[in-house]
């Protein structure tokens, strides 16, 4: 556990070197690396949501590939297709960007429902199924997605399906004024200067696959586990939710503490680590009522107050 704690701390110190600020979206991505789900991030453009994910990738001695959406991105764009081999007159399946461990999707929300839908089997079940053929996706396997919730125009919204296969959705916001005030000077010292070259790789494959099944091994108290059910119970029961999280938030929930408890050092989950979870966890899984939707109540809002409503387990 110290092993990991440290070679973590040292992804944040790269990552640190371009990124001012956005420690929460940092935190949460190396959740999501622990529990090996994937992530959406969501925040309007220039929050720094794309280069942070790339920075992730760079620290990691894995293959990466960057997938731009755009309206006109067929699924065999995605996921490959069989070629016609003049040598073997047979056809050959050439592989699409999807067969990297880590996938950065920019802009997940540009392209129509049936690019979105390609992505279903690989995300749940990290296979994909061409011409009668299965290709298994090796592991570690992370999809990154970013998108703008300002803009409509040439957008396609995500399905519940779509966003049920997110491990974490999480919201980046502007910096504050200290922040912005660094980002402008290093950006004023350092113009002739790449910073992103200077980014080292910290963690092999076969670090974070252990790492992974480090984290499956961390204790979690019977009466801890019944906390998280009543979270996910009360959701299903809130007045002001249309509808609630299903099983899959609830195992989302355990596996996303268990990661934030391995990040504080500890082979124990707590409360504040089911807690601090349950915002990134929850809030692209529930849909706020219309009514209370209009009166301006946010999906994060709701949750403080269902954390707030259940007794905290001792």
């Amino acid at each position: 556990m110290i092993d990991l704690r440290e070679n973590l701390n040292k992804v944040k110190t790269e990552i640190a070197k371009v990124i001012v600020g956005q420690e929460n979206m940092v935190e949460h991505l190396l959740a999501a690396l622990l529990s090996n789900g994937h992530v959406l991030i969501e925040g309007v453009p220039g929050v720094a949501k794309t280069i942070t994910a790339k920075l992730l990738a760079k620290t990691i001695d894995v293959d990466f590939s960057r997938i731009q959406f755009t309206p006109d991105l067929m699924p065999s764009d995605i996921l490959g297709t069989s070629v016609f081999s003049m040598k073997n007159s047979e056809f050959e399946f050439k592989k699409g960007p999807i067969f990297s461990s880590f996938i950065l999707i920019d802009e997940i929300n540009r392209s129509p429902a049936k690019t979105q839908a390609a992505l279903f089997e690989v995300m749940e079940e990290k296979q994909i199924t061409i011409d009668g053929t299965r290709y298994e996706m090796d592991e570690p396997f992370l999809v990154i997605a970013t998108q703008n919730p300002i803009e409509h125009e040439g957008t396609y919204r995500l399905p519940e399906a779509q966003l049920d296969r997110f491990l974490f959705k999480i919201n980046v916001g502007y910096p504050t004024l200290e922040q912005e005030v660094s980002i402008i000077k290093n950006q004023h010292n350092n113009r002739l200067v790449d910073k992103t070259e200077a980014i080292n790789k910290v963690i092999t494959a076969q670090q974070l696959n252990d790492y992974q099944k480090l984290v499956k091994e961390i204790i979690v108290e019977s009466q801890l586990i019944e906390y998280i059910a009543k979270i996910i119970i009360n959701t299903r029961e809130n007045q002001f939710l249309y509808l609630g999280a299903s099983p899959r938030a609830s195992l989302a929930l355990l596996t996303a503490s268990k990661a934030f408890a391995a990040l504080r050092g500890r082979d124990f989950v707590t409360p504040e680590d089911i807690k601090e979870a349950s915002y990134a966890v929850l809030r692209h899984r529930v849909i706020v009522s219309p009514e209370r939707e209009m009166e301006g109540l946010t999906a994060d809002e709701i949750i403080r107050q269902i954390l707030e409503g259940i007794e905290i387990p001792r």
